[in-house]
């Protein structure tokens, strides 16, 4: 399958990508908040429990982004997990950065590492059936953040990661995020607004000059949302407004497609925003969903690392990935929502 067929297969209208790719300590602080220890038993019947999520996984996910750990791992049963998510027609992804690091400087910003040995690594996870890859570049804001050089580096990073990808074979997700809860994370919509665009003309400039193939790529951007402490809420308009503005000014048309990360938002918020920018139309790309907590919160919270609390759980997960699938379609509504 080409790189092209991979991503348009990705982004079938109504569905969707589960970012199941937590590292440990974020998995740790999750389970930890449902009293839960985060061992290797208890993290495989998590998602466990998401994968055979049949309903969920058949009609509104089209890819899952993966760790290293849950790449090869497999259910209890000895189902490799490959093999579960091939039967209900699912891509696996592979989440290759080795995270965000301190930036050298004063501005308090971060750079993703993880290219020493990609090439080796990405042949591995070919090998191994991945269709494709993340890699999450940090944009950080505060009083002197971001600066360009920061901006810059990132998104080298992002294009050289991209070019190995599809090299391999495998179709790159870019995720440059814009972070809304830099100290002291009370900055303007505009302000996030105006780093977005920036950021993403300093991406495809980079995607560019590195030779990628823009047909054979997806992008995972944030949404433009005000800074996580900002008095000023602005509405759900506002944010499907400004965010489809910055996107049509920055992202080619030969994109096949952009979805989402849910950055911090609560469940509702990431469906209601994703669903007015769908009503919005008239664009070049798709716009679907790529989330994770916004996905999995009240699964998780319902399954408590208990057997008998499984088909609760995968209900939960399963209203929400329908919820938005809808909202992939601009199909959803609040009554919708709350008649689960």
């Amino acid at each position: 399958m080409s790189l092209n067929a991979i991503a348009q297969k990705l982004m079938k209208p109504g569905m969707g990508i589960l970012a199941a790719d937590e590292s440990e300590p974020t998995i740790a602080k999750r389970f930890t908040k449902i009293g839960l220890n985060s061992t290797l038993d208890l993290r495989r019947d998590y998602r466990e429990m998401l994968f055979r999520s049949k309903e969920a996984m058949q009609n509104y996910i089209s890819g899952v982004i993966l760790t290293e750990e849950t790449l090869e791992q497999s259910a209890v049963d000895g189902t490799a997990f490959r093999a579960i998510l091939a039967e209900a027609d699912v891509i696996p992804g592979i989440k290759v950065d080795r995270g965000a690091f301190p930036m050298p400087g004063e501005a308090g910003e971060k750079i993703t590492e993880g290219l020493d040995g990609l090439r080796q690594r990405l042949a591995h996870y070919a090998k191994l059936g991945a269709g494709f890859a993340k890699w999450r570049g940090v944009i950080t804001i505060n009083d002197i953040a971001p600066t360009r050089n920061n901006i810059r580096a990132n998104a080298h990073a992002l294009a050289r990661y991209a070019i190995l990808c599809q090299e391999a074979g495998i179709v790159p997700i870019v995720e440059p995020e814009v972070v809304g809860d830099g100290d002291p994370g009370d900055h303007s919509i505009r302000k996030t607004e105006d780093v977005t665009g920036e950021t993403l003309e300093a991406v495809f400039k980079e995607l560019r000059l590195a030779g990628v193939d823009l047909a054979g790529m997806l992008l995972k951007p944030n949404m433009v949302l005000a800074g996580t402490k900002a008095k000023d809420r602005p509405s759900v308009e506002e944010v499907a407004r400004r965010t489809v503005a910055i996107l049509r000014e920055h992202v080619p048309a030969a994109v096949p497609g952009i979805a989402f990360l849910s950055g911090g938002q609560t469940d509702e918020e990431a469906t209601a925003h994703l669903n007015a920018m769908n009503e919005i139309g008239g664009l070049p790309w798709p716009l679907t969903f790529s989330y994770g907590r916004a996905l999995q919160n009240v699964a998780l919270v319902t399954w408590a690392g208990e057997r008998t609390n499984v088909p609760a759980a995968q209900a939960a997960f399963s209203h929400r990935a329908r919820m938005n699938s809808l909202a992939a379609l601009g199909q959803w509504r609040t009554d919708l929502d709350k008649a689960a």
